[in-house]
């Protein structure tokens, strides 16, 4: 039996931590440690249950998730975060990511897409919302932010580029089939092997990699 990953949120809203526990309810994988309504809360809060993953709002009173994500990488550098954000908080996202945050999810998320996320945080990698817009990618792109940093030179076939390419051009693994004359299981098989290739963990990910990379102009 594996170690459940111990969680804990930080958010000003209590209906929103209380959405969130239902979330998590009869989950295997997380178990729930703590919760606190703003940033210096949450600091007590991680000495108390030490949690191996925190999610954070990023608009909160006392200490905001910006400044909290950065006491956090100071104090608690084994701890990994992920921000939680509204739709219209593209800049925040951004500020979150430099901070030392590892990925982000908006306040809608399922709990698959939540699960996920906390996972790939886990295990040391990012994880960007699977609806982060085409100007946020961007923004993360040419931020200061850089999951890539120590990763080794990945090399692509022309296939990949190809695909990659009209990835960027934000289109569906169905028009890319048709693009290229491929199926769309076999497009498919190329993201897969792309998000292997690149340590991304979904489309997003392989987007900003790219961008990051000069693999595409944008």
């Amino acid at each position: 039996m594996y170690a459940r990953i111990k969680i804990a949120i930080a958010d000003d809203h209590e209906i929103f931590r209380e959405g969130f526990k239902l979330l998590l309810r009869d989950q295997n994988e997380v178990q729930l440690v703590g919760e606190a309504e703003h940033g210096r809360e949450l600091l007590k809060v991680l000495e108390e249950a030490k949690p191996d993953v925190v999610i954070v709002d990023i608009k909160m009173p006392v200490l905001d998730g910006v400044d909290a994500c950065k006491a956090i990488r100071k104090k608690f550098p084994d701890v990994q975060v992920i921000a939680l954000s509204m739709f219209n908080e593209d800049s925040l996202i951004v500020d979150m990511l430099e901070a030392g945050a590892k990925g982000y999810l908006l306040k809608n998320t399922n709990k698959q897409e939540l699960l996920t996320a906390v996972r790939a945080v886990y295990e040391g990698n990012t994880y960007y919302c699977s609806a982060t817009s085409e100007k946020l990618t961007r923004m993360i792109a040419d931020s200061k932010f850089n999951p890539y940093r120590n990763q080794p030179i990945v090399r692509f076939t022309p296939r990949e580029l190809d695909i990659i390419k009209l990835m960027c051009q934000q289109y569906t693994s169905k028009e890319i089939a048709s693009k290229l004359t491929l199926s769309i299981r076999t497009v498919e098989s190329h993201r897969e092997k792309l998000q292997e290739k690149t340590g991304a963990k979904n489309a997003i990910g392989i987007v900003i990699y790219a961008i990051k990379h000069d693999l595409v102009v944008v």
